[in-house]
């Protein structure tokens, strides 16, 4: 079995999390302290924790799920979907943008590289300065570089396109930093779990942090709105919260239950969210209409989320092993990958116009033609 998820060590890691939230296990004491706990695996397991999802599977191998039978799940895939070995295993891709150089890049948490990749599949990799980084997601920046979070190393990174890397510390110590994005003032913004907080850098590489009002909200994806701001997901509070470039910000909450999880801005001018308690929702940008689509399978925990070519969310269910569109009034269609146990994370449109797609489990990447 391969090493998925290097730090977790999965049974004793279970009981962990149930009874201390945040503690880690291994097998031997590590060199240094232990890596938290991914954030797929942390609320996946808040999640199971309802009644409703007590079948739902949080740790590599999911176990075996009530699904069609392999001839129907390839009846299931209207588009066209392939999939691409990374060259280096154990990689866990996580996350993946397309570049400014029309090639596709992405992360390998476990391997500690960023990933290039030809839109017909030519494979570069870079291996980061520090061991143990564990970079997470990665973001085409406005200076032309890449710009990507590095989880355990706390810290902001910058690739050239030729391979050139910087770093940058994140003030607070042991944040995690994990998504990132481009704000509408040409700077990136990132968010902070552990820190509860969101963090802005300059292309310089200035650094300032802002706390979310709500403690132990867990701040975990952003993006940016039609309205000049940044949207982000709580999910430890059920909120979806709203930051100005200046640093206000301001709270919703979602109905009752919800987990948001990835999100991203829709053709219709609303924000689309993941909601790991099986649907994909959206919400507008005065906070004050809360749309929800439910999922076919309740356990699917739905993860990362674009705009795709053909203007639907396009997003991924991690635990159900679908890639899935939405339409703006709400019709939802889930495709099947082809590796039943790929453990999808995050979609991102490339140049190609096709949706590229991390697979955590496999060491995969899938290209989705709609």
């Amino acid at each position: 079995m391969r090493r998925s998820l290097k730090p977790l060590g999965y049974p004793l890691m279970v009981m962990a999390l149930i009874l201390a939230a945040q503690a880690p296990v291994s097998a031997a004491p590590p060199p240094h302290d232990p890596s938290p706990p991914r954030p797929w695996v942390k609320l996946c397991l808040k999640v199971k924790l309802h009644p409703r999802h007590k079948r739902i599977r949080c740790v590599f191998p999911p176990a075996p799920r009530l699904a069609p039978d392999e001839a129907a799940r390839r009846a299931l895939r209207t588009p066209s979907i392939d999939e691409i070995s990374i060259p280096t295993t154990p990689s866990t891709p996580v996350g993946i943008t397309s570049g400014p150089d029309g090639n596709v890049w992405f992360t390998e948490n476990y391997a500690n590289k960023i990933g290039k990749v030809t839109t017909g599949g030519v494979f570069t990799e870079y291996s980061l300065p520090n061991a143990d980084s564990q970079p997470a997601h990665i973001v085409t920046g406005p200076d032309g570089a890449l710009w990507f979070t590095e989880a355990f190393g706390n810290r902001i990174g910058r690739i050239t396109t030729s391979g050139t890397i910087t770093e940058y510390t994140v003030p607070t110590s042991g944040a995690y930093p994990w998504s990132i994005a481009v704000g509408p003032d040409d700077n990136l913004w990132f968010t902070e779990p552990d820190g509860n907080k969101i963090g802005r850098i300059t292309t310089g590489g200035t650094i300032t942090e802002y706390t979310v009002p709500t403690s132990g909200a867990y701040p975990l994806f952003l993006t940016a709105g039609p309205d000049g701001n940044l949207w982000f997901t709580e999910p430890l509070t059920g909120i979806v919260g709203k930051i100005t470039t200046s640093g206000t910000v301001t709270e919703y909450s979602a109905p009752s239950g919800a987990v948001p999880l990835g999100i991203t801005t829709g053709s219709d001018g609303d924000l689309w969210y993941t909601d790991g308690n099986g649907k994909v929702s959206s919400v507008d940008t005065s906070g004050a209409t809360f749309t929800e689509y439910s999922l076919g399978d309740p356990n699917a925990f739905p993860w990362g989320v674009t705009l795709g070519p053909d203007d639907n969310v396009w997003f991924v269910e991690q635990s159900a092993g679908n890639v899935a569109s939405v339409t703006t009034t709400g019709t939802v269609s889930e495709y099947a990958l082809p590796t039943s146990v790929a453990g999808p994370l995050q979609i991102a449109l490339a140049s190609d116009d096709n949706l590229w797609v991390t697979e955590d489990y496999v060491d995969q990447l899938a290209v989705v033609t709609p």
